[in-house]
């Protein structure tokens, strides 16, 4: 399955850079107030999409810490149970304390 997975990988390398190559005709990006950037086209997609997987990543960030700090009270949760369930084991181990003994 490795093996697989690695020739899969490297045929969609090899797509990706083939399109590379093709794609090197140099492209101008027109933004607002007659701003304008001219790069290859390779360069502007690479740049497109590594800045979509950062937002990506910086969305999920919340998210991350928020189920970051539920794992931390839920360990905690599990710690304070497992102390009790041990006092109570101890408790039904030990055995019972005689009665005290009267002299009248």
């Amino acid at each position: 399955m490795k093996i697989i997975s690695r020739i899969l990988w490297g045929i969609i390398f090899i797509a990706f850079f083939g399109f590379a190559l093709k794609n090197d005709q140099i492209v101008t990006l027109q933004f607002f107030w007659g701003y304008a950037q001219s790069a290859p086209l390779v360069v502007l997609l690479a740049a497109f999409f590594l800045s979509g997987a950062i937002l990506g990543i910086l969305a999920m960030v919340p998210i991350v810490f928020h189920h970051r700090k539920d794992i931390s009270k839920h360990k905690k949760t599990i710690a304070e149970i497992e102390k009790e369930r041990l006092v109570d084991q101890r408790a039904n181990i030990q055995a019972p304390q005689p009665d005290s003994v009267r002299n009248t």
